[in-house]
């Protein structure tokens, strides 16, 4: 019977850390206090409101002004909810944004395509005047889009506010950018594997453009949600206003009822805080040349 030696394994050397030199630790602490102080600077605003709208009407301007709430109540967001009819005005801004955001996507998506992997002198032109038209304050634009959507008999509905918002010049440059990297060859073999234009672009383009399409999901679900002056122009029936019109409803000529005012306020930032919170990890941690590595 052979008797089998092991080899003994070298000891691995592991490398030790260096500390860091006093210059470079002082540069670190001292960014970590602005990055605190700038925290305070920001957050202590926000805190003071978030805790304010639990305060009674009463207790919002009693002197000494106090920072916590002596008596506690929720009394400014059920009555900003049924009173002020506020559960209707969220709804509208939900079924708004939502939709805008889905058709922004796609035909954002399909426009950036177009204009990063199709040759034509003038599909360059034409993305000289999309990017042309970011120059324009939107305030330029109210009249035209106001003519349009009165031609076509959107005016007061819902269909109004989203239509206008569908095509967005950043999100198309944002796809045209991001298809601008996939490599042409990629595209060349799907199709000689017989894949269509449109095959081509629903499986390969779109799930490889997941990132572009969170981060424009966000943007776009943002503004749609904070609109107002677009809702306010082409919307008359107070059944059908939007979250932010509806707020602007409850402070009144002479008298302001400042505790439903700021539950309303409060509830129509939830959306927008659940949205970061869900989806930041995506964008923050997102690969942006997946499926494109060697």
């Amino acid at each position: 019977m052979a008797l089998t030696t092991s080899t003994p394994r070298p000891p691995v050397l592991r490398r030790r850390k260096r500390p860091d030199a006093p210059g470079e630790l002082s540069k670190k602490v001292w960014a970590t206090a602005v990055m605190w102080l700038l925290v305070v600077v920001y957050g202590f605003p926000v805190l003071w409101f978030l805790l304010s709208s639990f305060k009674p009407a009463g207790e919002l301007f009693s002197y000494p002004l106090t920072f916590l709430p002596e008596q506690p109540t929720i009394k400014g967001f059920t009555e900003a909810w049924t009173r002020f009819d506020v559960a209707r005005y969220f709804l509208n801004t939900l079924v708004v944004a939502l939709s805008a955001t889905a058709l922004t996507i796609v035909a954002s998506a399909a426009c950036g395509y177009a204009l990063a992997k199709y040759r034509s002198w003038w599909l360059k032109a034409f993305t000289l005047c999309i990017l042309a038209t970011t120059m324009l304050p939107g305030e330029v634009l109210l009249s035209p889009l106001f003519l349009v959507v009165r031609d076509l008999g959107l005016y007061n509905s819902l269909s109004a506010v989203v239509v206008p918002a569908v095509i967005t010049a950043t999100g198309t440059f944002m796809f045209r950018q991001f298809f601008l990297t996939v490599p042409d060859d990629l595209l060349e073999a799907a199709r000689i594997d017989g894949s269509g234009e449109l095959s081509t672009f629903l499986r390969i383009m779109l799930p490889l453009s997941r990132p572009i399409m969170l981060t424009l999901a966000i943007f776009s679900f943002q503004w749609r949600w904070n609109d107002y002056i677009w809702p306010l122009v082409v919307l008359n029936d107070p059944n059908k206003f939007t979250l932010q019109i509806g707020v602007a409803t409850i402070v009144g000529a002479e008298n302001v009822n400042w505790s439903v005012l700021l539950g309303a306020s409060v509830l129509s930032m939830i959306p927008l805080v659940a949205i970061y919170l869900l989806f930041q990890k995506y964008v923050m941690n997102a690969d942006i040349n997946a499926g494109l590595k060697d």
